[in-house]
C-alpha cells in the first residue's frame, strides 16, 4: 500500500495545501470527500475561526482531514488546545522547527507532517520524530524557503536524507507532475495552487480569475529578507520591487507589508493593493474555468494513469 495512504487513511496520496485565505472547511471537505487529504489553513484563522471551521468540516465529511499549523503563530498554545478539544488527528506543521511540538502532538494522538525546503531541514524533522515530510520546492506559491531549490532537485535530495513517507510540493498541478515526483522518490504530492483556484476555495473570485490568466513568468519570489513570498504582478508588488531595489531595510519592508495585506488580495479580491500569492504552476492553468474539486481530482487521477501508461510504452 502507498505509504502516504496508509499513514493518513486516505484513498489517493494527494494532500491539499493548507493555504492562507484559501483553505477553509469547504475546500478541505471537498478534497477529503474525493479521496485525498484536505487541510484547513490555520495560518489565516483566529482561534474562534479555527474552531468554527473544524466543526463545519467535521459535519461535512467523515473522511480523514488535517490542519496546517505555522509554528510561528502568536497564539500557538491556544490553537493547539483547540486541536485537542476538536479531536484533530493530523497536523501539518510549517514555518519553524518541529522539535518543540511534535512530541506533544503525538502525545495527544496526532500524526505530524512537516514542510521543509532543504535536505538539512528534512534530517532535522526526522530527528524531531515527525511521521512524514513535505519537500516544497521554489516553484510554490505563498511563503517559500530561502534556499530557492526547485522541486526537481529538492525531492531526490530529501529522499536521500530521510526514510519517512515523503510528499512533494511546489509546481505540481497535473497528474504528469505527480507521476514525475514519484519517479524522483516521493510517495505522494501536496498540491496548493490548483486547489486554491477551485470553486470550493475561500479565495475571492476576482483573485481566482486573475490567477487563471497568468502566463509564464508572471509570478516572482520577493521579500527574501523578510519572508520569501511568490507574488503576482500588481501595484503592491511594484512597490515591493522598488523598495528592494533601493535597499530597503527589513523594518521598511515589514511596514510596507503591513497587516492584512494577503487577506486584502486573496480573500477580499483587491487586485491592486493586495498581496497576491500563487505558485508558478498557475501558468499551466491559463484560460481554464474555476472548477469544482471533484473534477480536479478526477482529472489528476486520469492524467496520472495516462502518464503511467505512456511511460510504460516508452521503456527502452
Amino acid at each position: 500500500m502507498n505509504p502516504i495512504c496508509e499513514l493518513f487513511g486516505i484513498r489517493y496520496p494527494i494532500v491539499q495545501g493548507g493555504m492562507v485565505w484559501c483553505s477553509g472547511w469547504r475546500l478541505a471537505a471537498a478534497v477529503s470527500n474525493a479521496g485525498g487529504l484536505g487541510l484547513l489553513g490555520a495560518g489565516s484563522m483566529h482561534p474562534d475561526t479555527l474552531r468554527e471551521h473544524l466543526r463545519k468540516l467535521k459535519s461535512a465529511t467523515s473522511a480523514p482531514f488535517g490542519v496546517n499549523l505555522p509554528l510561528m503563530y502568536p497564539q500557538m498554545e491556544e490553537l493547539l488546545q483547540i486541536l485537542v478539544e476538536e479531536e484533530v488527528k493530523i497536523v501539518f506543521t510549517s514555518a519553524g522547527s518541529p522539535k518543540k511540538w511534535t512530541e506533544w502532538l503525538h502525545s495527544h494522538g496526532m500524526k505530524v507532517a512537516h514542510v521543509v525546503s532543504s535536505s538539512t531541514f528534512a534530517r532535522k524533522a526526522t530527528e524531531a520524530g515527525v511521521d512524514a515530510v513535505v519537500a516544497e520546492g521554489f516553484e510554490a506559491g505563498g511563503h517559500n524557503g530561502r534556499e530557492e531549490t526547485t522541486t526537481l532537485c529538492l525531492v531526490p535530495a530529501v529522499r536521500k536524507a530521510t526514510h519517512l513517507p515523503l510528499l512533494a510540493a511546489g509546481g505540481i498541478a497535473t497528474g504528469a507532475a505527480w507521476y514525475a515526483t514519484q519517479a524522483l522518490g516521493a510517495d505522494g504530492v501536496q498540491i496548493g495552487s490548483r486547489f486554491a483556484l477551485t470553486q470550493e476555495s475561500s479565495a475571492a473570485e476576482a483573485f481566482k480569475m486573475r490567477c487563471l490568466q497568468l502566463a509564464e513568468g508572471d509570478t516572482r519570489l520577493l521579500l527574501k529578507r523578510l519572508s520569501p513570498t511568490r507574488l503576482v504582478a500588481n501595484a503592491f508588488r511594484t512597490q515591493v520591487e522598488e523598495a528592494e531595489e533601493r535597499g530597503a531595510s527589513v523594518e521598511e519592508l515589514r511596514e510596507l507589508l503591513g497587516r492584512g495585506r494577503a487577506k486584502k488580495g486573496i480573500f477580499e479580491g483587491n487586485l491592486d493593493e493586495g498581496e497576491l500569492e500563487i505558485g508558478q504552476a498557475a501558468a499551466l492553468l491559463q484560460g481554464r474555468p474555476i472548477e469544482p474539486v471533484a473534477e480536479v481530482m478526477a482529472e489528476l487521477l486520469e492524467e496520472y494513469r495516462h502518464t503511467a501508461r505512456q511511460m510504460a510504452d516508452n521503456i527502452l
